[in-house]
């Protein structure tokens, strides 16, 4: 899954995103956008490695956009810049927590600019339909048209009335995701590839004078699962030896670096989980969305295991270890065989069957 880092110029998100990945920003990419893969961490996967010294550890990854900053006052190139992030999954807001004292303003104004953004898409939309119903159309085609005209309507009067900005839009969401859309709604939308109806995730970027501050009640009214991360500060004593890193920790009261557990909560907030495929030549981590099936889980290790689905056999992380062994786990009646429609879970360790 692609997370697009998006935030006011200042905002320090390419920071994040060297803190993240690994990966120094590139000026040259500064403009047009700049990829990285982050490993997710899982302390479950260390442990399945370690029981069953496998040839190879593959974790799930997350992969980052860095995009070009929003600028605060001269919007007009805003849109264009957004328009990078259409084809990201997810978006990753980063607030400027050195030098701006209002946090929730700053998510304010920057969902402002993505309702923006997705108005102007929105409303090209709606011109072109009501050309299209001024002239003769099959009345197929014209009644798909005026459905669509009248979502697109809907959702063009939720942006103007700019939910956004509101707390009760949804835990902070607005927009056509304050909404409610239906599922076939939201399919029918789905190639604008609305900003507004991504997962979002807002990160505080933290100077070190807010440091073991607790966020504002404002900003968790708007985003009630926002993270703060020192992202600067953490490279910085990442760079000092073993001594003086934890001398400077103790007197800034820190306990550890966070970036560990950033990484896991920005995989969740993605809507994502993982299942585990383990044995002496791989264990690995496949992420795939909260909700799929059996099958999709297949399709993510082979198409050709979803194409030949036959079933799954399905054991839970936390029993498996509890077990400690697969010949236990079938004693204990906790290894089981599960159909196409099986909903995948969390920590799911699976072996597929499949025709060939």
């Amino acid at each position: 899954m692609k997370v697009g880092i998006v935030g006011f110029s200042g905002s320090g998100k390419s920071t994040v995103f060297h803190w993240l990945t690994g990966v120094r920003p590139d000026p040259a990419k500064s403009q047009t956008g700049q990829t990285g893969i982050a490993r997710i961490p899982d302390p479950r996967l260390d442990w399945l490695s370690a029981h069953f010294q496998p040839r190879k550890t593959t974790p799930a990854t997350l992969e980052f956009l860095d995009t070009p900053g929003l600028l605060a006052t001269e919007r007009r190139d805003n849109p264009r810049r957004l328009g990078i992030l259409r084809e990201a999954g997810g978006l990753l807001v980063v607030l400027n927590g050195f030098n701006e004292p209002d946090l929730a303003s700053q998510l304010r104004r920057f969902r402002e600019e993505l309702m923006f953004a997705d108005l102007e898409i929105v409303s090209n939309r709606i011109s072109r339909l009501k050309d299209q119903l001024r002239k003769p159309r099959p009345a197929k085609q014209k009644e798909a048209d005026e459905q669509e005209l009248a979502l697109l309507q809907r959702i063009a009067a939720a942006f103007e009335a700019s939910p956004l900005s509101l707390p009760d839009s949804g835990g902070g969401k607005g927009g056509a995701a304050a909404l409610g859309l239906k599922d076939d709604e939201e399919k029918a939308i789905r190639s604008f590839q609305l900003l507004t109806l991504k997962p979002e995730q807002v990160l505080v970027h933290l100077g070190e004078d807010r440091l073991n501050q607790p966020l504002p009640d404002e900003l968790l009214a708007l985003a009630p699962d926002a993270l703060a991360a020192p992202a600067k500060l953490e490279m910085e004593l990442h760079e000092l030896p073993e001594d003086d890193r934890q001398m400077f920790m103790t007197d800034l009261g820190l306990t550890g670096f966070i970036r560990d557990e950033v990484l896991r909560k920005i995989f969740a907030a993605m809507g994502q989980i993982v299942f585990f495929t383990v044995g002496e030549d791989e264990c690995r981590a496949w992420s795939i969305p909260k909700g799929a099936d059996a099958v999709t889980g297949a399709g993510q290790i082979h198409t050709d295991l979803a194409r030949g689905f036959v079933r799954a056999e399905v054991v839970s992380y936390e029993d498996f270890q509890r077990v400690g062994s697969m010949k236990e786990a079938k004693t204990h009646g906790v290894y089981r065989l599960e159909g196409k429609s099986y909903i995948v879970q969390d920590g799911d360790i699976m072996h597929i069957l499949a025709s060939t």
